[in-house]
């Protein structure tokens, strides 16, 4: 599964999330784009990526930091 993401850097948050079956590949890509062509104009923060991953689950796993939190990190990174 193909993962598309949009974060807010400075809120530490995810704005929006898609998912797209392995077989559009190309739609991910194109969407995401689009995506980034819309949001450089405007000067945000903004990460657009595309992940993959077998589950969503196993995306939080491998890539925590786009679903955690800021709050929730800075106990994790004081350790």
């Amino acid at each position: 599964m193909i993962f598309l993401i949009e974060y807010d850097r400075n809120a530490g948050r995810i704005v929006k999330i898609e998912h797209f079956p392995d077989a559009d590949r190309e739609k991910a890509e194109d969407k995401r784009l689009s995506l980034e062509l819309n949001l450089h104009p405007k000067s945000l923060d903004y990460e657009v990526v595309l992940l993959e991953a077998e589950t969503e689950e196993a995306l939080r796993t491998t890539h925590g930091r786009y679903f955690d939190e800021w709050p929730e990190l800075i106990p994790s990174l004081c350790n």
